[in-house]
């Protein structure tokens, strides 16, 4: 190995006199990443919670949680779908979010990627950073785009019910964004771009912004509390596409990985058929991780207590009742359909980690190197314990799955600081945590400074 493959960026940044310096990003440095095993996270979130039938209507074989905890689980005919993944992922069980018994159970989406204690919230704040953003600030060096946040409706709702599961390092809610076009253009659109024309565009983008975040600011003061917080809202959308513009600046001259960008259908919509709309939003979280544009991702699969588009989406794959109906369900017949639903959500996931399955890092798959984790925040209806949680891939991280691991009251952010010390993010603690998970599907504690 030459002498300039081994240089370390840190290295280098901070061994020139001793002094730390901001340097232009080289093709050195990026040919160098690229021999790495990057390490990537992919958060999805379903609401109402999932089918776990009640004893008397005897369709125990419909419950997401297999019946048989350890090894030697079976699927439920819901989960069917991720039978193939066996050896590549664990359903996790008896997790919770303290603080989620003693607050309003629709703000379960607000909380699930914090753990923060929004019964109680400090004056001034309302939420608390989001698991992706703290691995967006560790990753972010690495990748185009710091973090992907993605919704089936765009925006950030509002609070209770929240149309976005990621919060920034303020605990401000970022927002989401659905339409498929947008993405791909933010994603991939520079790679067809001259580098001249790019900066060009960069330049008049940033102006902009800064002009309206300058103007914004002013305007602020003369608000009243209402428009303040949506003006808040604003404000922080604009710093987050000001922070995603000086990162693109960064990357122009090195290129993207050529892909195959063919099969995407980026005119669909959340009005077009679910698994359709679904699949091209997998599809380009895949197609991302692949080209190592981005190392982390939150899409909200689903919007709380009815709200939005997806509440319509069991109707349009021929069941009877609304999502949000359906999770309320207490008769067979109801249930059925719920758990019919949870199958039609494994089926969508089941098709995106194939597809993390197939694409190659230097090292391993795409999903070997990537933390994929699906849950909800709440079991049953309003019951924010036992939360439905299934981890995929690390095995690159050494995740050791195909287990149905169950610890009755376990503390959700104990699970959340186990996946960033997976992915070698330096933390001794997030949210309420009182430590990692142990004799779990994590290995001992990988907590290192200079991990990707």
């Amino acid at each position: 190995m030459s002498f300039i493959s081994k240089i370390n960026r840190r290295w280098f940044l901070r061994g020139i006199a001793g002094a730390t310096l901001i340097l232009p990003r080289l093709q050195l440095f990026a040919d160098n990443l690229a021999s790495q095993r990057p390490r990537r996270f992919c958060a999805m979130y379903t609401a109402n919670g999932m089918c776990l039938p009640a004893p008397a209507n005897e369709i125990d074989d419909w419950s997401w949680f297999p019946k048989k905890t350890g090894r030697d689980f079976t699927f439920g005919k819901s989960t069917e779908p991720f039978s193939p993944f066996r050896d590549h992922m664990s359903f996790m069980g008896g997790l919770h979010h303290p603080s989620g018994t003693k607050a309003d159970p629709h703000v379960c989406s607000d909380m699930w990627l914090t753990g923060a204690p929004l019964h109680n919230s400090k004056p001034g704040t309302y939420n608390s950073v989001s698991l992706d953003q703290v691995i967006a600030q560790h990753t972010k060096h690495h990748c185009r785009q710091p973090s992907l946040v993605l919704s089936i409706d765009a925006g950030v709702g509002f609070l209770s019910r929240t149309g976005t599961i990621s919060y920034n390092l303020e605990g401000k809610p970022i927002p989401a964004e659905n339409n498929p076009q947008r993405i791909f253009d933010r994603l991939f659109r520079s790679s067809h771009d001259s580098g001249v024309a790019q900066r060009n565009d960069l330049k008049k983008r940033l102006r902009l912004v800064d002009a309206v975040l300058a103007n914004s600011k002013a305007l602020n003061h003369q608000l009243g509390q209402s428009d303040r917080e949506k003006m808040d809202q604003y404000l922080t959308s604009l710093s987050e596409i000001e922070q995603r513009l000086v990162t693109s600046e960064q990357w122009i001259d090195i290129p993207l990985k050529t892909q195959n960008h063919s099969h995407l259908k980026l005119d669909v919509t959340t009005a077009s058929e679910p698994a359709e709309y679904y699949r091209n939003m997998f599809d380009l979280i895949a197609l991302a991780f692949d080209a190592d544009v981005t190392r982390s991702v939150a899409f909200m699969l689903n919007r709380e207590d009815g709200m939005g588009i997806s509440d319509t989406f069991p109707l349009k794959v021929g069941l009877t009742q609304t999502h949000h109906s359906l999770s309320h369900a207490g008769d067979k017949g109801g249930q059925l359909e719920f758990a019919k639903y949870d199958l039609f959500l494994s089926q969508q996931i089941a098709k995106f980690l194939r597809q993390l399955q197939e694409y190659q890092d230097a090292e391993g798959t795409v999903l070997d190197n990537s933390i994929v984790l699906f849950g909800s925040g709440c079991s049953t209806t309003h019951n924010p314990t036992n939360l439905p949680t299934l981890i995929a891939g690390g095995s690159g991280m050494g995740l050791k799955h195909g287990t149905h691991w169950h610890q009755d009251k376990t503390i959700m952010c104990n699970l959340y600081l186990s996946i960033l010390q997976a992915l070698g993010v330096p933390a001794a603690s997030f949210g309420d945590s009182t430590g990692v998970l142990t004799e779990s599907i994590f290995p001992p504690s990988t907590l290192s400074l200079d991990a990707a």
